[in-house]
């Protein structure tokens, strides 16, 4: 994401700078070219277009809190959250920017890191619509292949990314459930995944791929897209759900085995790694044969 942003500037004789909590992971981003800045006030002090992707509520509300404290001046910023956190956090920052004068931009992201890298990113966006009408040449087509755009409120857009999560995770955990039955009863996982990509497409496909090539629980580097983090997206729906009197069975059950994905092996696991749990609970061993083995 960041870095199709890099070079869409880049085209145009400027460059990114971006900054992170662990900054050697911009590294790809620095021998491009991009600038990097030590912390998130010298990026603010800088930049008047600031685009934020970070794991929690807590991360973001602290880099906010850090910026706020600050004796940099946010007249004439927009900050953009591509972060996904609970609907009441964006508001919460939405007020405290708009009171220091900056605009703010809730624009959480459907995809996962290959659609990122693809730039084909679903963004939906909501607040200052003069923001979102200026920032849409470094959209779409670049980081992404359409705006969905949900108004004013800076809530919605985040409700909207809080909710279609439900499906991502429901998805994993009927996907995960159909390949231990297929494995159990003979057919095997790699027939029953050739279905899902034929008759689902590759979305779906790519959910069971991360079960079947282990990369829900990976030999080396990190997961895709942590257990931490889905379950948190999973919990916001919860959350959201039980305030408004609505059942969630399929993700409460999913968000379940999350965590005892989690509980078991630890937090360098993906999201799919509920399929670890299925497999336990139906007398296979919680590894595969290609993911890591403890």
């Amino acid at each position: 994401m960041a870095l199709n942003l890099h070079n869409k500037l880049k085209s145009q004789g400027t460059s990114l700078t971006y900054s992170n909590r662990t900054l050697s992971k911009g590294e790809v981003l620095s021998q491009e070219g991009a600038d990097p800045k030590n912390s998130i006030t010298e990026l603010v002090r800088e930049c008047d277009d600031i685009f934020l992707m970070v794991s929690t509520d807590a991360v973001l509300k602290g880099l906010i809190s850090e910026v706020l404290e600050s004796d940099v001046d946010l007249k004439g910023k927009t900050v953009i959250d591509c972060s996904t956190t609970h609907p009441d956090t964006a508001t919460e920052v939405a007020s405290l920017l708009q009171a220091a004068g900056a605009e703010f931009v809730a624009s959480p992201v459907f995809g996962a890191n290959t659609v990122a890298q693809a730039g084909r990113l679903l963004f939906a966006m909501a607040g200052s619509q003069a923001a979102i009408q200026r920032l849409e040449p470094l959209i779409v087509g670049v980081m992404g292949r359409k705006i969905v755009n949900m108004g004013d409120n800076a809530r919605d857009s985040v409700l909207l990314k809080v909710t279609g999560n439900v499906l991502l995770v429901v998805f994993l955990e009927a996907i995960a459930e159909t390949q231990v039955l297929a494995e159990k009863n003979g057919l095997g996982t790699q027939v029953m995944e050739e279905v899902i990509f034929e008759n689902f497409g590759p979305v779906l496909g790519g959910y069971s791929r991360r079960m079947t090539s282990g990369s829900y629980a990976p030999k080396e580097g990190m997961a895709g897209f942590s257990v931490a983090n889905t379950i948190k997206d999973a919990k916001h729906a919860l959350r959201i759900a039980q305030d408004l009197d609505v059942r969630m069975p399929a993700l409460d059950l999913a968000t379940n085995n999350m965590l005892s994905a989690k509980a078991y092996g630890g937090e360098n696991l993906d999201g799919a790694a509920l399929y670890g749990v299925l497999r336990s609970q139906s007398g296979l061993p919680f590894w595969s044969n290609e993911s890591r083995q403890q």
